[in-house]
Parts: structure tokens; sequence; C-alpha cells
């Protein structure tokens, strides 16, 4: 019986593929040889030929792959971790951290360099203040006129005979002296000088001796007062005499007469007055002010050691209107006593 065969069926032959040629290559071309290592159409039998021109695992001859994208070289490229937020953060904070401290170290040194080229401008800079002395607590004549490195020969003689006749007793100050009659008075209101020490004498007596002399309700007058003066601290009890006197002489000039007085002097000396050291001032004062007949005025000052931190004074102004009672200048200083 005849086989029947489909008329599909065809035996068995082995396919060849032939590379597919440019258009411009000629007819005639021979096929491309073999590539190297890849048998061609001489294979050994039972195995499939390659064509010639193709690679393994090549899809077209024509593709070529992208190159890799280039690496990401802000922080030092692949592999540096950049894709981790965490990590990029604290190399940010670094990068920060240290420029701060840089810029303060900068503004440190700039600092320095100024402080120290003022210092050596101006002495008593920054680093060459000396701490300040502690405040003077001293009554102001104490800080004038400090006790003297020596103490002056004024021994205590004891206590002298009380004149007799009227006194007047300044017990604040520790004083008492002759008290005069008519025209003298007691003395009715304070006197208070205005110059450094800021004396204020509340005993004593006086007269006016130009009524309303300015036309303001101001009168004039020739005074005997006394008061006294904190000149030393604690139990400081010696006193320069000397200077104490002067002060209180420039302090009554500011105070009680015109501005621009001239000093005449007539005595200064160095005596005892009641047993006690004592220093006397005595000088005449010129002047002139519209309104006021006096151009002169007899003035005396008697300052008294008492032994104790205050020294005690008596002031005694005559104008010179008045001349009569120039001998007072003299006189009542004299009489001075202890209390």
């Amino acid at each position: 019986m005849t086989e029947q065969r489909s008329p599909w069926a065809v035996p068995d032959t082995q396919t060849v593929i032939e590379p597919v040629l440019p258009a411009s290559t000629p007819p005639s071309a021979s096929p491309a040889a073999p590539t190297e290592g890849r048998p061609g159409p001489s294979a050994r039998p039972g195995t499939t030929p390659i064509a010639p021109g193709y690679g393994s695992g090549r899809v077209s001859r024509f593709g070529t792959p992208p190159p890799p994208p280039p690496p990401d070289v802000l922080f030092g490229g692949p592999g540096d971790g950049d894709d981790d937020p965490i990590k990029r953060n604290q190399r940010i904070l670094k990068w920060l951290g240290g420029g701060a401290v840089l810029v303060v170290a900068i503004g440190l040194i700039v600092i320095l360099v100024s402080v120290l080229t003022d210092n050596a401008r101006t002495p008593g800079g920054l680093f060459n203040r000396k701490a300040d002395a502690p405040s003077d607590t001293r009554p102001e004549l104490a800080r004038r006129c400090p006790p003297p490195t020596i103490p002056p020969d004024n021994p205590n003689k004891g206590g002298a005979e009380v004149p007799a006749g009227p006194r007047t007793v300044d017990s604040e100050s520790g004083i008492s002296y002759k008290q005069y009659g008519a025209p003298w008075r007691s003395l009715l209101e304070n006197w208070r000088d205005q110059g450094d020490l800021k004396i204020t004498y509340r005993i004593g007596q006086d007269f006016v001796t130009e009524p309303n002399y300015d036309g303001n309700l101001s009168d004039y007058h020739a005074t005997i007062l006394s008061g006294h003066v904190p000149a030393a601290v604690n139990d400081g009890m010696v006193l320069d005499l000397h200077c104490v006197g002067d002060q209180i002489a420039a302090d009554v000039r500011v105070s009680f007469y015109p501005k621009g007085n001239q000093l005449e002097q007539i005595e200064a000396k160095d005596l005892t007055l009641g047993g006690r050291p004592a220093r006397l001032l005595k000088f005449r004062l010129h002047f002139s002010q519209p309104g006021l007949k006096a151009k002169s005025e007899l003035v005396s000052i008697a300052l008294v050691d008492l032994g104790k931190p205050e020294a005690a004074i008596l002031y005694v102004s005559i104008p010179d209107t008045h001349r009569q009672f120039d001998y007072v200048a003299d006189e009542a200083p004299e009489s001075i006593r202890p209390v």
C-alpha cells in the first residue's frame, strides 16, 4: 500500500540563513567571513551554523546602549552615601558648624587686636584699669585738710579763767564768748555759708547797719557768729588749723560779700584761746555794690581745736560804716573759753 504523504511534507533539510547585505554591496560580493571563534558553513555535522555578521545575544548590530550617567561629584561621587538623607544632612551640619566656629574665631581675633591697640594708645584701658579706690567718707574738711604728719606743738594748758560779765554760750560748738549790749542783739536766724564746707552758724549776735540797702528788703549786718565744722574722722584729734582756717576764710568771702571782693591780710597767727590750740585770721575785705554804703569790712576768724573731731569757729565782721565797733574783732576771739 502506497504511503500517503501530506503535500506539505518535505524531507528534512538544513536551513541556512544568509545575511542581509547592505544595499550598496554589489551582488557579486562575497559573503562576510565567519566570526573568529564561531563555526562557519563548514562546521561539524549536526550543528546549525550561525549566520555571518551576527554575534551571540545581539538583537541588532546597529543598536548601542546609552552611556551611564556622570557621577554626582557634589560630595565625592558614587558610593559616598549621597542617596542617604541622614548622612547628607550630617555633612551639611558639619559644614555649617565649621563655618560658624571660623566666624566666631575671626571675631574674637578682631576684638582682641582692637582692645590691645586701644590699650597701647590710651593708658589705663581695659587691661591697665586699676580697681577704683573705696569712696572717701571723711568729712569735707578732713579731705581738704588731712591731719599733719607731725602734730603741732600746741599743748593744752588747762582751763583758763572765764571773764566776768554776760556770755554767749554755744554748747553745740563747745565754746562761750563775751556777749555785747545794744545795738547788738541775739541772733534771730541761722547764717549758712555757700562755700565748700557749708557751715551753719546758729548762735551769736548781730545788728543791722544798712536796712533795705538794695531796695529788695535786704539788710546789711555786723555779726558775731559761732559754729563748728567736722574736721577729723573717728578718734582722730589732730587738726591742721592753718588749712582749716584758710578754707573757712575762703568760704565766708564767697558767701557773705559782693563778688570780686579784694582781701587785705592783717594778721594770721597761732595762739592759745581758753587753754586750747587755736588759729586767728584777721583781714579787711574791700568791695563795691550799688546801693551799699559800706566799701570794706573788718573780719576776724578764730578756729579752736577742742580735742574733738570738730573744730569750733568764731566769725566776727564789722562794716567800715561802724568802725567804732572794730575792737570787737579782737576782743570777742580773746574771750573764747571751752564749755
